[in-house]
């Protein structure tokens, strides 16, 4: 009877270890957004809610963000890559699919981005849509007026006309450095496919940041933000989100800097920053619950109206702060929309002309 009696003891002990070793790897959940992307209050709420802790890194380039996942043990369980990184990625294998019996919230997800996702993630099978928007201009109001008179900014011309980057060089001019993006924008501009991946359409797409590089203060895709609200410079190639973030922190700050952000008539690229779970993630469930909790339609709304980005959940949209939903800069009418073009992937060979040209660019070599 005591060797029975231990041996049930012993059963239970490792039962009890088994079930609590089990329940301390779903407490945890190790997310790698962007910078700048998300309300802390949300993981909070997230951790109340569901009694999981959220370690949370971030990142300010898609570059840095697929070094980790094909280094392979990135220690992440949800990450956000932009679409042309993500479905390079999904071939790479380093992304495993999304169980979608654990994510309910599906349902409350916007047919048309859900469709111009799957151009990247064919049937949708890693990833869900976290924010998107448009890549195109912010800038201060007061300086470009000072600088330019009364131009209507409304066109690429105000930033890739030498002319004009030179007449702004004093006050300040930012690139965004996501040069896939940006070669596209300038392949669009001089009238080429901005998906284009032939080195004379690259270069040409190059020449036009050539032009007017002498007048190019800085290329960065984080700094950029508070120089604006400051008034450290005076115009940008931003994504729209982070400009109106801009706009907002001038405001609160009081600093009469007048930050607007405006979609070229020539058109820009639409871009999607999407939740998908790594292949080698350690915490997978908790990693579904934690996409699953951010597609309910009362937290993505906040998570819009925090960051003042669209984002992909239709049901949300009638919860959102009007200044972010009826802004057409943060979701432009149907017109502008037919104008926003998506770019998909480069190989190896076209990634190094893009590479070349783009350190040839911000050197000034």
């Amino acid at each position: 009877m005591k060797h029975r009696s231990l041996r049930f003891s012993l059963a239970v002990a490792s039962a009890i270890l088994a079930a609590g070793t089990a329940f301390a790897q779903e407490k945890v959940v190790h997310v790698y957004n962007w910078s700048d992307y998300i309300d802390p209050a949300l993981l909070e709420e997230f951790t109340k809610e569901t009694g999981i802790k959220v370690v949370y890194d971030v990142y300010d380039g898609n570059e840095v963000l697929e070094t980790k996942l094909l280094a392979g043990n990135s220690g992440y369980d949800v990450v956000a890559p932009t679409s042309p990184f993500l479905a390079r990625q999904i071939k790479a294998g380093v992304y495993q699919k999304l169980d979608k019996s654990k994510l309910p919230n599906l349902k409350n997800m916007w047919p048309e981005i859900t469709t111009r996702l799957a151009q990247y993630d064919p049937g949708n099978e890693y990833a869900v849509n976290y924010m998107w928007g448009t890549t195109g201009i912010g800038y201060n109001a007061a300086k470009i007026k000072a600088a330019l008179g009364d131009v209507k900014v409304d066109s690429w011309d105000i930033i890739f006309k030498p002319e004009n980057a030179e007449k702004l060089k004093s006050c300040g001019i930012n690139i965004l450095d996501a040069s896939d993006e940006t070669f596209a924008i300038a392949m669009n501009y001089i009238g080429k496919n901005p998906d284009s991946k032939e080195t004379a359409d690259l270069e040409a797409g190059g020449d036009v940041y050539k032009a007017i590089r002498p007048s190019v203060k800085t290329f960065n895709s984080s700094a950029y933000i508070d120089e604006l609200a400051n008034g450290d410079s005076c115009i940008t190639i931003g994504w729209s989100g982070d400009i109106l973030q801009a706009k907002t922190r001038a405001e609160e700050a009081k600093n009469g800097v007048e930050v607007n952000y405006v979609i070229p008539k020539e058109g820009t690229y639409i871009w999607m920053d999407s939740f998908a779970i790594p292949a080698d993630a350690k915490n997978v469930d908790a990693a579904h619950a934690f996409i699953n909790f951010m597609m309910k339609p009362e937290v993505a709304a906040k998570a819009s109206d925090y960051v003042q980005y669209a984002n992909g959940n239709l049901a949300s949209q009638s919860l959102m702060d009007e200044a972010v939903s009826k802004n057409p800069g943060v979701y432009p009418d149907a017109e502008t929309m037919k104008k926003l073009f998506t770019i998909s992937p480069y190989g190896p060979k076209e990634q190094r002309v893009l590479n070349r040209v783009w350190t040839q660019i911000k050197t000034g070599s």
